[in-house]
This record gives C-alpha cells, sequence and structure tokens, in this order.
C-alpha cells in the first residue's frame, strides 16, 4: 500500500491512539438526540429494500402482464414485507456489532441509543417474523411457496453476512452477498410473484441493480477503517486501502451502465429505461468526491449517501422505463 493510501489507522501502528471519524466528530458540536435517531433509522436506506421489489415487478408487467392482471396486492404486501425484513437486518445489524466492539464509537447506533441490546434484537426479530408472514401470505394467495423460498434464501444470506458465528461481513464478503440477496433473488422473487414463472431478462437487470445496491454497503467503509481495523473487520476497503477503493468505483458505475444499454440494445429493456441515465451525476459526483476524499473520514462519511441517490435515481427511472413502455 502507499502511503497515500494509508488511513488513519498508521497513527496506532507508531503507538499513537487512532482518530477515527466518530471520535473527530466528538470535537465539534454533538448531534442532537433527534438527529442521532435519524441517523439510526436510516430512512433514505428503505429505498434498498423498495427498488428490487419495484423492478420485479415492473418487469414482469412490461413482459407478461397487464392493467387488469398486475396484482396490487401482492405488489403493496410484497412492499411491506421487503421494508419490515431490511429492518430486521438494519437492527439485527447493530445488535450483532454491539458484540464486537466495533460500533463503539458508533453515536448513531440504535444499541448504542438505547442501551438495551436484547431490547434490539427482539425487535428485530419481530420485523423478521412480520415481514415472513407478508411473504408467506403471498405464498399462499398463489397456493405456491416458490417465492417464500427465494426470500428465505435473501434472509439466510443477511444472516450470514451479519449473524454469530458466521460474520462473513467481517471478511469482506458483505458486498457479494448483498449483490445476490437485493439483486437476482429479490427480483427474481418479485417477478414470480406476480408471473409464477422467471425471465433471463429480469435476472440480467438484477445484475445493474445488485451492483448499486452494494456500492452502497462498499461506500459505507470508507470512514471506518480504523473502527474495522480495531474490531478484525477484513472489509474491502480494509483490504483494498482507501486510493484503490476509490479508483474501483468508475468501473462499477460503467458496468451498471453497460449491462443497461446492453439489455435496452438487445431489445430485453424498452428504450424508455434509458432515463436510468437520471443516475448519472450522482455516479460522476461519487467517483470525484470519493477520488478526491477517500483518505479523509470526515470528508468521505457522507459518500454512502450519495451512493444512494444513484441507486434510488438510476433505479427509479430504470423500472419506470418499463410501465411508460
Amino acid at each position: 500500500m502507499k502511503p497515500s493510501d494509508r488511513t488513519p489507522s498508521t497513527a496506532s501502528q507508531n503507538g499513537a491512539v487512532p482518530k477515527t471519524a466518530t471520535t473527530r466528530l466528538k470535537l465539534r458540536t454533538p448531534p442532537s438526540r433527534k438527529q442521532l435517531w435519524m441517523a439510526a433509522i436510516k430512512p433514505p436506506m428503505y429505498s434498498v429494500a423498495m427498488m428490487p421489489i419495484g423492478w420485479g415487478s415492473a418487469i414482469a408487467y412490461y413482459e407478461r402482464l397487464d392493467h387488469q392482471s398486475f396484482n396490487w396486492p401482492i405488489f403493496l404486501t410484497f412492499m411491506g414485507a421487503a421494508i419490515l425484513i431490511l429492518a430486521w437486518e438494519n437492527l439485527a445489524n447493530d445488535a450483532f456489532d454491539a458484540e464486537t466492539g466495533i460500533d463503539a464509537n458508533k453515536l448513531h447506533s440504535v444499541v448504542n441509543l438505547t442501551g438495551n441490546r436484547l431490547l434490539v434484537l427482539w425487535l428485530a426479530n419481530g420485523c423478521l417474523v412480520l415481514g415472513l408472514v407478508g411473504i408467506g401470505a403471498i405464498a399462499f394467495w398463489q397456493q405456491d411457496i416458490t417465492v417464500l423460498w427465494l426470500i428465505a434464501a435473501c434472509c439466510a444470506l443477511g444472516y450470514l453476512y451479519q449473524g454469530p458465528p458466521f460474520r462473513l461481513g467481517y471478511q469482506g464478503l458483505g458486498e457479494i452477498l448483498c449483490f445476490f440477496a437485493f439483486g437476482p433473488l429479490a427480483v427474481s422473487a418479485a417477478y414470480y410473484s406476480q408471473t409464477q414463472t422467471f425471465s433471463l431478462s429480469s435476472i440480467i437487470a438484477s445484475v445493474a441493480l445488485g451492483l448499486t445496491t452494494s456500492l452502497v454497503l462498499f461506500c459505507s467503509h470508507f470512514h471506518q477503517v480504523d473502527d474495522d481495523i480495531a474490531a478484525g473487520k477484513r472489509s474491502p476497503i480494509v483490504r483494498l486501502g482507501t486510493r484503490r477503493g476509490a479508483q474501483l468505483l468508475p468501473w462499477v458505475c460503467g458496468t451498471v451502465y453497460g449491462v443497461i444499454v446492453l439489455l435496452i440494445l438487445t431489445g430485453l429493456a424498452p428504450w424508455w429505461s434509458a432515463l436510468s441515465i437520471a443516475g448519472v451525476p450522482a455516479a460522476i459526483r461519487l467517483c470525484r468526491h470519493v477520488g478526491k476524499y477517500h483518505n479523509q473520514p470526515e470528508r468521505v462519511m457522507n459518500c454512502k449517501f450519495i451512493a444512494i441517490a444513484l441507486h434510488f435515481w438510476s433505479g427509479l427511472w430504470f423500472g419506470l422505463g418499463y410501465v411508460l413502455a
């Protein structure tokens, strides 16, 4: 790793106490409790749960359905269940991370805000049960458990990422698990919930969505390298270094739009889906911002939200393209 790639963790190797992004923030005006709770709830993150359901359903509508045959109760139930399941992942992640101490400096951890890890874990499990009840209702309506199996697989990947004894996210595998859970599996489940069949075009399209979703997780590591190292977490940014991680972003963004262009040129997606170009400004901003501030935790810590903007705008207009067509 070049000297310019080094993160603040190099200070700890010389005997100095590492200053994480969170500890630096304590030197500023402390955020209000309301601000901390909003950061803990992370409202923008729930577009990550909603987008695969929207994509799968929109592609099903374009390829096989019409206004009369589109099943709105299934669609809305699936949306609600997806939000609950993502709430489980977020809450359980805080509860499990509290065990390792990686969130000791994370002011907006739900466990740190409530002071009750067991309560957070029970709330997480309650969200999971309610979400699976919704998916079970869809399976019952269809008299087909395929959707339930697909979403159970998504949940299994979510647990492998964060839950003991696996904690595969600590081995740097979180982005791969995220890709499959929020890409091919979730999009295919949403498509199947409307048609009770599968689609090659929806699976190919899900690659683009899986990449932008994994990009959100990837960008969340840039500002917390010291905390990750201290907890023994080998995130991709710990392994690559912040500079090489930043250099990877344009390639990922290019691949996302390459898949979209391929779908349109081959006729697997309508020309209307080219509206996903609305996410390009966010992609450019993300690459420039991280490229400039990759090793400055206080400056780069907001890059996750730029990645969410890329995910949201490109995903929203790509999915709407199928409906408008």
